[in-house]
């Protein structure tokens, strides 16, 4: 090798050990997540568009394409429009705003950070909340030259509400008021008051130009007076939040059980909080099953100790039963198990929250179906006033009470995140219609308990030499659901069974005649008659329901009820034309004439059954042969 070439060599290997070296640094360095928010215009785009340029974040051909387009489509005239960085949809581009949550990943020599552009439109505070729900800190911009506003204290009270617990107030576009002192105390003396009022104690004030660059990385010459560091030297000192969840108590909710081959059998999943070791003892809830870990297992090799963030597999020493969805903690130390709870809801979809429909609930890795009350007040976040409504609309917040289908592990949100928060899933649309927070769990779901009783429902159906079953008729109104319904009872009862009728028309005179016929009462009144007719089969009975009974998860939330099989669903189908040419109440005439409101098939919706157990064409067949396939399906 000459002289050259080994020199060459050196300086490539020296370059090699200081890229080693940084990428090692790099790759331990920790790892902060927050959020911008705050009001349309308050420039959050600006601000992380700055922090990028800041940070040497932009390689040498965006920084020319930001050249360009800040030309082309900024708003900046010929000077750089940082906002470019971040709003990268056409639609945010043309109308200047943020529409979808945007994440941006920078560094400095002390932290990783990434970043969500959240919108500040209203339209759009669903976006807000998807960003805000993993963020360990929230800087909320206000335009000193609008000070504080609607969505300024909408983003604060959520970001309070999801649990953030370091709250940055960056005073942004201080340029355009000449850096004046007395009108950047007024702002952050409005805000206290009312951070106060909504439980805020603690924030940190700084005025900024996130255009400028004023207080950003290095402190502004231009305002002697702040006293503070740059928002960069905040950002790269304070606490993590997953730094606090390891005093807390232990909590891992189980994702999957990793069972490669006979040999092996471990829990995994991502420690909410707290630090386990080999040898801990520890419960498993809702079971209460008890254990001791033996081996803490990674890829990359067996741990002494595990800490809030990591994921891990748990090795028991017992074979107990530990599945997807169950919470593994100290066996001193369990978390709550309940199955009604106070919680306090954010509405995220267009249409309104129907209150009484099931709903799914995701909460940490467990999916229930659940069933959300009429809210007990709404939040007017400008005021702070609890407000009477009977629904939540789109952007709404309010406190309601949840119902699950099962029991479940939980804590207060305030407490643990990962085992208090959830979201609300619509069972038709599969889409996310809201997010919530536990508070606590309702006193009666601890006080209330299941009465063993001796004797049994099969005892019950064997008196009656029968199998119970609810047959669950229908369709429209006029589709003739009653007249065969009424045609089954009769024949099973000369084939000497015990039934009984629950006719739509006759329970509204009892048992639901507090009810009217919005979505929410219609979905009421089926649930009410659900439970009746559980009862019944409880009771060994062949039960028969002629309901309208218009949406498909309401009929669901019915065959959920009862014991698999048991549930007969008979879809009597009748085009609306025929069943309101029949019109024997008169009811489709006041209808249409606007004398009846909600009337199904008029101006509510009325959702067949896609899988019908028994499907009734009433234009190919009498009611008498209609009767005779039902009960020769039910007892052949």
């Amino acid at each position: 090798m000459s002289e050259s070439q080994e020199s060459s060599y050196k300086v490539d290997s020296l370059i090699a050990q200081d890229i080693d070296a940084y990428l090692l640094k790099h790759q331990h360095k920790s790892l902060l997540r927050f959020i911008t928010c705050g009001s349309v215009d308050d420039g959050k785009s600006t601000l992380i568009g700055r922090l990028l340029y800041d940070s040497k974040m932009i390689f040498e051909d965006q920084l020319a394409a930001l050249e360009a387009d800040s030309r082309k489509v900024g708003t900046q005239g010929q000077n750089i429009d940082f906002a470019l960085l971040v709003d990268g949809l056409a639609a945010e581009r043309e109308q200047g705003i943020t529409i979808d949550v945007a994440y941006r990943f920078f560094a400095t020599e002390k932290r990783k950070f990434i970043v969500a552009d959240t919108p500040g439109h209203e339209q759009y505070t669903r976006n807000m909340v998807t960003g805000a729900s993993t963020a360990d800190l929230a800087v909320i911009l206000i335009d000193a030259r609008k000070g504080v506003l609607t969505q300024t204290r909408r983003h604060s009270y959520l970001a309070h509400l999801i649990g953030i617990r370091h709250i940055v107030l960056a005073v942004n576009k201080m340029d355009l008021i000449g850096y004046d002192q007395d009108k950047y105390d007024a702002i952050v003396a409005e805000y206290r008051q009312f951070a106060a009022g909504i439980g805020i104690t603690r924030f940190t004030p700084m005025p900024i130009s996130g255009y400028v660059g004023d207080n950003i990385t290095t402190r502004s010459d231009h305002m002697p007076w702040y006293t503070g560091v740059p928002l960069v030297t905040f950002l790269e000192n304070v606490e993590l939040d997953v730094t606090a969840d390891q005093a807390k108590p232990f909590r891992l909710p189980v994702q999957w059980v990793n069972r490669p081959n006979l040999d092996f059998r471990g829990f995994s999943g991502q420690l909410a909080s707290g630090v386990v070791r080999p040898g801990d003892d520890i419960r498993v809830l809702p079971s209460g099953k008890t254990s001791k870990v033996t081996r803490i297992v990674t890829l990359d090799g067996d741990l002494e100790r595990a800490v809030a963030g990591q994921s891990v597999t748990l090795c028991f020493a017992d074979e107990i039963d530990c599945s997807r969805g169950d919470v593994i903690t100290p066996a001193d130390a369990p978390v709550q198990v309940a199955d009604q709870f106070e919680a306090t809801i954010v509405w995220m979809a267009d249409e309104a929250m129907t209150p009484g429909r099931a709903y799914w609930i995701k909460l940490g890795t467990q999916t229930v179906s659940a069933s959300i009350q009429a809210p007990k007040y709404q939040i007017n976040v400008n005021t702070l006033e609890h407000a009477a409504a009977k629904t939540l609309e789109l952007n709404a917040i309010g406190v309601a009470n949840i119902t699950t289908d099962r029991p479940v592990p939980f804590e207060p949100y305030a407490k643990t995140h990962a085992l208090g928060g959830f979201i609300v899933i619509d069972k038709m649309t599969n889409a996310t219609v809201g997010a919530g927070m536990l508070s606590f769990s309702l006193r009666r779901s601890q006080n209330v308990h299941w009465q063993a009783l001796d004797v049994s429902r099969e005892v019950h159906a064997s008196l009656k030499n029968q199998k119970p079953a609810v047959l669950w008729f229908t369709g429209l109104s006029g589709a003739g659901k009653s007249t065969i319904a009424n045609l089954v009872e009769k024949k099973l009862v000369r084939m000497n069974r015990h039934t009984f009728l629950l006719d739509g028309d006759n329970v509204r005179h009892g048992l639901n005649k507090d009810l009217g016929f919005t979505e929410a009462d219609r979905i009421e009144n089926i649930r009410r008659v659900g439970e009746v007719a559980k009862l019944m089969t409880d009771a060994g009975l062949i039960v028969i329901t002629a309901f309208i009974s218009p949406f498909r998860s309401e009929r669901e939330m019915v065959r959920k009820m009862m014991a698999p099989g048991e549930f007969v669903e008979i879809f009597i189908d009748t085009a609306l034309e025929e069943a309101e040419r029949r019109d024997v109440k008169g009811l489709y005439k006041k209808a249409r004439s606007g004398e009846l409101k909600n009337f199904t098939g008029i101006d509510s919706p009325y959702e067949p059954p896609h899988d019908a157990e028994i499907h009734v064409d009433t234009s190919k067949m009498t009611p008498e042969q209609a009767a005779d396939l039902i009960v020769e399906r039910l007892i052949p």
